[in-house]
């Protein structure tokens, strides 16, 4: 199975900008297909951002779209969320999510990402 370790999440001024990190486990990490989704309290998981396996397409939630990007380092087993003009509505807890077998898009829905970390908190004050 694949491990997933989130980090990077923490308080932020709205305006302010957060990179997150995903660590995972694994020797075909280049093969994964990513993606990020979040969980504000009392709301249901939404999808942010994704990234194809072999890293070649990415999609965006329209709520992140134009302040956000999505990326990997292969070379660090770890994929990246840049989160910039942070909004308070941005805050929730973050997950990241991984496949390792399926399509070659950029995967919105999460039932198709069968690994996923603990979550890191991004809180974005006003």
């Amino acid at each position: 199975q694949v491990q997933l370790v989130e980090s990077g999440g923490g308080l932020v001024q709205a305006g302010g900008s957060l990179r997150l990190s995903c660590l995972a486990s694994g020797r075909t990490f280049s093969t994964y297909g990513m993606g990020w989704f979040r969980q504000a309290t009392g709301k249901e998981r939404e999808f942010v951002a994704a990234i194809s396996r072999g890293g070649s397409i990415t999609y965006y939630a329209d709520s992140v779209k134009g302040r956000s990007t999505v990326s990997k380092d292969n070379a660090k087993n770890t994929v990246y969320l840049e989160m910039n003009s942070l909004k308070p509505e941005d805050t929730a807890v973050y997950y990241c999510a991984a496949r390792t077998s399926g399509s070659y898009r950029a995967e919105t829905t999460g039932e198709l990402y069968p690994y996923w970390g603990q979550g890191t908190q991004v809180t974005v004050s006003s």
